[in-house]
């Protein structure tokens, strides 16, 4: 997920992306445990979003938004 796309969101809707992503990161880490994780990269790009989100919610937090 681009920056771009994420910026376009509402805070809201960030929230549950978090939420989302948060609950998707706990299933490819229990599947990367077990042996059934086919794309191990997987993992690095839902941390990635995670990242941004959490980056853009902190902008518009200091932002005063």
């Amino acid at each position: 997920m681009k920056a771009s796309v994420i910026r376009e969101l509402r805070d809201d809707e960030l929230r549950d992306k978090l939420d989302d992503l948060q609950k998707q990161l706990f299933s490819l880490r229990s599947q990367a445990v077990t042996e059934n994780l086919e794309n191990h990269h997987a993992i690095i790009n839902v941390r990635r979003d995670i990242a941004r989100i959490k980056t853009i919610i902190r902008e518009r937090r200091l932002a005063g938004r």
